[in-house]
């Protein structure tokens, strides 16, 4: 691979900090896609090669718009190339204010995350492309694909139109992580609802007369953890996680909560084990039902549904998209490297569609916390990484 063409350094952290400032929760990237697109046609980009699917009308979020994908012919024969990020962030980001504080940029406000997660990804695309436009360099076929909907389900990457982005024999992915690592496997993640539909009384008067919700739901969880299906999960060979993330239930202290519904996960690289973590939430929840009685000897109702929300995957390094990240990655002077992720990206599904894509980080620390910070040099490592797969042909 031939010497890594300079990027503006200054150019490239005003791109980011630009991009960090807007807000854009998921579902609510409008004003980023825009802001994108308004830089893509003042460098040349005509409209026609700019469009939004309509993936926000499939997802169950909704959202304003879809994904922005653009489609730029090459100068250089050779199969199209994708680069990709995300442009949604977690809601923690709304209302940041980048600043610089030496090596890194933050948030100036205590309360505010940063960002960084995915802007970061979304600028390095970005300014490899601006560049190329700038300097007339030579290029593959190009499709940049900025998914919406991320954080929430990679609603965006799994709802693509895929006859949009042009056929692309390679994707390259950027998200969290050292910009030298490639992460070339991710694991699955179920979604799991269950309603707890108890009975309700007199909390004073007659509390035995009815069914607590929040008291089955608490004995449930209490089951899984003591019998470690919650947290951290090993069993034997077998590695996994599950977590409770949401509880919504009850309206007053002196009513015997007759309702609950819970919103958890379960997570493992082996589809087989996974569908056992789900198995045990629900004979958890089953359990529980079973051993509250009222005086009318009734008991809960669990109502329970587990979703697939994306499939493990593990690409071989021999995959050319993997082989081409790793080069590009030692042409910047950086040493190389792989990783399998214990969180989902939107590689999950781009695999499942097809497209084999490795994923880079940026420089992103801490995120969907306050502490959140983007490394600066970290992020320019990658915005040369990226260039070098922008302009690459092998």
């Amino acid at each position: 691979m031939p010497q890594p063409a300079p990027i503006n350094n200054s150019d490239a952290v005003k791109l980011v900090t630009t991009l960090m400032q807007i807000p854009g929760k998921s579902g609510f990237e409008r004003d980023v896609a825009e802001t994108i697109t308004g830089l893509l046609r003042d460098a040349g980009v005509p409209a026609r090669s700019i469009l939004h699917d309509a993936a926000n009308s499939r997802s169950p979020r909704g959202g304003q718009v879809g994904n922005l994908i653009v489609k730029l012919p090459g100068t250089l024969r050779a199969p199209r190339r994708l680069l990709m990020a995300h442009i949604d962030t977690v809601p923690l980001c709304v209302g940041c204010r980048p600043v610089r504080r030496g090596p890194l940029i933050e948030s100036r406000d205590a309360d505010t995350a940063l960002g960084g997660d995915d802007r970061a990804g979304a600028s390095v695309v970005l300014n490899s492309v601006l560049h190329i436009l700038r300097h007339n360099l030579p290029h593959p076929p190009l499709t940049l694909f900025f998914p919406v909907q991320e954080e929430v389900g990679l609603y965006g990457a799994r709802f693509v139109s895929l006859s949009r982005l042009g056929k692309p024999r390679m994707g390259f992915n950027w998200d969290g992580g050292a910009p030298g690592l490639a992460v070339v496997g991710a694991t699955g993640d179920y979604n799991i609802e269950v309603t707890v539909d108890g009975v309700a009384s007199h909390a004073g008067g007659h509390p035995e007369d009815g069914i607590s919700a929040i008291a089955v739901a608490s004995l449930a969880i209490a089951d899984l953890t003591e019998n470690g299906w919650h947290g951290l999960i090993e069993k034997g060979r077998n590695r996994g996680t599950s977590n409770v993330g949401i509880i919504q239930g009850g309206d007053a202290t002196n009513v015997v909560t007759p309702k609950l519904t819970l919103i958890a996960e379960a997570r493992s690289h082996d589809p087989k084990f996974r569908k056992r973590i789900v198995a045990e939430f629900q004979k958890a929840f089953q359990r529980a039902a079973k051993s509250l009685r009222n005086t009318a000897k009734d008991s809960a109702t669990i109502h329970f549904d587990a979703q697939l929300k994306y499939e493990a995957f593990v690409l071989s390094e021999n995959e050319p998209c993997v082989q081409t990240a790793l080069a590009a990655v030692r042409a910047v002077g950086l040493e190389s490297g792989t990783r399998i992720s214990n969180g989902g990206l939107d590689a999950n599904w781009m695999v499942a569609h097809g497209i084999p894509t490795v994923t880079l980080g940026c420089g992103q620390q801490d995120i969907h916390t306050v502490n959140e910070a983007l490394h600066v040099e970290s992020y320019l490592q990658a915005c040369r990484i990226g260039l070098q797969l922008a302009t690459g042909s092998d």
